[in-house]
Order: structure tokens, then sequence, then C-alpha cells
């Protein structure tokens, strides 16, 4: 037994050990109007802060006190951000936006299918994101709308949560949707009939926050000096046919939703 591995065993005890011990000095959860104890105070975890139903929420959504953003939400939000790209596809800023999204799909490693994660780490399992829309080949203006769509949303948003960690998990769980899972069928042997696996990574965790980073970076400049403009565009198109923004991208934009094919 390697000694990385005996450190690896003696942590997971004495977490055990900790866990087991519960405080009587961590009494409430942080959130308010709730009434149940912090986990440190139970025998269900460490946490300090929050109760296990909020510790849950937090990993999800990126804050103990909301959480996410709905689709219908978010839509017309991203459709707008991506009509404005593509009619400002020629600025220099949404071309180093795109360029720079283009850069996290080609340094991302491998494509490597949902069942085959086990073992990961997060920042590994969030370059492996990557990889999915690389392989599923989504076009990168897509993730650029996504994040300027999370800003145009909380900017908009009288109460909205307006921390870093918030907006990445928001993006990322969108980012994760794209192309998320492993989808595979064949036709198994002796009866005909079709056997299909589908297999969907967790959307939950420091996965979400690598996601989101890597995107808040790739774009922060664009968002930075396009964010009011993208709102004049928006109030704009309030006054448009409802149709026109129900879609968040186009049909031939959507990634697809079919059986895995080989990488190009």
């Amino acid at each position: 037994m390697t000694k990385s591995w005996q450190k690896r065993l003696r942590r997971r005890e004495e977490v055990k050990r900790r866990a087991a011990e519960s405080s009587t000095f961590f009494k409430n959860c942080r959130v308010i109007g709730c009434k149940e104890p912090a986990r440190a105070a139970t025998q269900d975890g460490l946490d300090t802060r929050f109760c296990r139903r909020h510790a849950d929420q937090y990993a999800r959504h990126g804050s103990p006190y909301r959480k996410s953003y709905k689709a219908s939400e978010l839509n017309p939000y991203r459709r707008t951000a991506l009509d404005w790209l593509v009619t400002h596809e020629r600025d220099r800023l949404v071309v180093n936006a795109i360029q720079r999204v283009q850069g996290l799909y080609d340094r991302a490693g491998p494509h490597i299918e949902a069942f085959r994660l086990r073992g990961l780490t997060p920042r590994e399992r969030a370059n492996v994101a990557w990889a999915r829309l690389r392989y599923r080949k989504i076009d990168p203006r897509v993730v650029v709308a996504t994040w300027l769509a999370v800003e145009m949303k909380t900017k908009d948003d009288p109460q909205a949560d307006t921390k870093s960690e918030y907006k990445r998990v928001q993006a990322a769980k969108v980012i994760h949707r794209l192309a998320s899972g492993t989808h595979k069928r064949w036709s198994a042997q002796g009866n005909g009939k079709t056997v299909e696996l589908h297999v969907f990574p967790a959307s939950r965790g420091n996965v979400l926050r690598y996601i989101g980073e890597d995107l808040e970076r790739a774009v922060e400049l664009l968002a930075e000096h396009a964010l009011k403009d993208l709102l004049t565009f928006m109030n704009e198109r309030k006054r448009w046919p409802r149709a026109a923004v129900v879609r968040p991208h186009p049909r031939k934009l959507r990634p697809r939703a079919s059986h895995d094919a080989p990488e190009a």
C-alpha cells in the first residue's frame, strides 16, 4: 500500500470520527427561518453553517438562500445574447471571447464517457465537461451567450444573488445540460431486442464551480464592455413577437440529443 493511499485512508477515518461526534456549539442553520441544526451539531457531517437541506441546495444551486433560475427565465436572455453576438460577430471582444471558449474545448483533453468518471477530481470532471461540448460540436457562441445571459438576468433581477459563485453555478448548470450524459444503444444477442444505456453526470459540487470559473474568465472582458448594450438590445426585443425569444438558440445550433457518434 502506497503512502498516498495510506494518507487518504487516515484522512477518511478522521473525517468519519469527527462527523460522528456531534457538537452543541453549532446549533442553528444560518439560513433565516430554518429551525434545523447545522450538520456539525448532528452526526451528519462537519458543516458548521448549514443543515443538510440547505447544504445540498448550496451544492446544487450555488446559494443556500435561493435556487437556480428556471429555463423559462433564462431562455429569453440566452436567445437575445446569441442574436446580439451574431450581429456583432466582427467585434474584437466577441471574437476574443469565442476564441477563448474554443481554447477551453481544445485544452480539455480526451472525451470520456459519463460512466467512466468515477475517481476523477472535480477539476478533471470539469475538463471532461468541456471535452463533451467539443465532442458534441456545440457552437462556442452558445456557450458565450450563456454567461452573458446570466449577467443580464442578474442585472434585471431586483432580488438577485450577485455573488460570483452563484453566477458561475447558474452558467455552469446550463453548460452542463448542453451535452450532458452518455447515450448508447445496441442489439441484445439472441432476442433481437434493443438495449439502451443513458448515464448523466451529477450537476452539483465543485465541478460546477470550475466550469463557471473557466467560462467567466473567457467572457468577462466582453461582459464588462457589452452588458449595457445587451440590456438595451433586450429592452428593444421585448416589443417583438414573443415567438422570437422562446428558444434559447436556433434549431441548427441545438446540441445533438441522439446517441454518441465518433469524434471527428
